[in-house]
């Protein structure tokens, strides 16, 4: 029991400490929030992108601010260049390297010379008037003006049909990639979910809040075995698997929220194969994912 309360202080100082230099700007951003893609739509009406893995940037024309609305201290060489106009994008360190973004992001200040292993891969502009097809031709001038090999607008282009879909997420994910994103290029932007913005991955993912550490057993004795989770709309259940032995060691608390990957769900709602996949030191999500209509 001693064992199992020291690690639970030492990943919950830790865990705060990654909040160090973000601050609070009082609302998050009107950002839109991607769904599932299950299939049954249109693809010709759809551009495709690829899925980075990093920590979500909204730039508001002056500050940088996550997705929950906390300022990010970015460094005044990194946005100098930068124009009035808003962007959303993902701040990104490389393929496999989410953990160093997310350090960064949350706990490096602007001097830190650690933002030059960051990139910021812009995917739409939330103050454009007009739809994503539209819009992706503006991102591409935008970041061409600001000019920093830092600043990079996200490809965007067409599949024929799924066969050609499925094909672009193996190479993206032959090469370390996360999966694809499609969206609608009638929709204009706007925020929450439903919005004509999609994810392709080979597995679905969610969130849910530690409930309740459990000791391992074995050859984890003496590190934390399995994790009590409960996901937003109440459903418990227990994850035991993806973690290292360095999670183990060093356990999720009671009270943070982590992203899990799953396929599907039981016959009894819940997720079926649930992995741990990282901590979520950004809180709850904004609220539940829903399906694509």
């Amino acid at each position: 029991m001693r064992s199992t309360i020291r690690w639970i202080v030492v990943a919950m100082l830790a865990w705060t400490a990654t909040w160090s230099c973000v601050a609070s700007s009082g609302s998050p951003p009107p950002v839109e929030l991607v769904d599932v893609y299950r299939g049954g739509v249109d693809l010709s009406h759809y551009w495709v992108s690829e899925k980075f893995d990093g920590v979500r940037g909204y730039w508001d024309g002056h500050r940088m601010l996550t997705r929950e609305g906390s300022i990010v201290a970015v460094p005044a060489w990194f946005t100098q260049d930068w124009p009035t106009t808003p962007m959303d994008g993902e701040l990104w360190a490389g393929y496999g390297r989410f953990e160093r973004a997310s350090a960064i992001v949350r706990s490096a200040g602007a001097d830190d010379p650690a933002w030059r292993e960051m990139s910021y891969r812009v995917f739409d502009l939330p103050a454009h008037d007009g739809d994503f097809d539209a819009r992706v031709p503006a991102i591409r001038a935008v970041v061409a003006a600001i000019g920093d090999p830092w600043v990079v607008a996200i490809p965007q282009f067409h599949v024929a049909n799924e066969a050609q879909l499925h094909a672009e997420l193996e190479r993206v994910l032959a090469k370390g990639g996360e999966g694809l994103v499609l969206h609608n290029g009638d929709a204009r932007y706007a925020a929450g979910r439903g919005v004509g913005l999609l994810k392709v991955k080979p597995f679905e993912d969610a969130e849910a809040k530690v409930v309740a550490i459990k000791p391992g057993s074995g050859r984890l004795a003496g590190m934390m075995g399995s994790i009590e989770v409960v996901t937003p709309d109440g459903r418990r259940f227990s994850i035991g698997s993806g973690f290292s032995d360095a999670d183990r060691t060093d356990p999720p608390p009671v009270g943070a929220w982590v992203t899990y990957r799953f396929n599907g769900l039981t016959n009894r709602g819940l997720p079926r194969f649930a992995r741990f996949l990282r901590l979520r030191p950004e809180g709850p999500p904004p609220e539940p994912a829903v399906a694509n209509p």
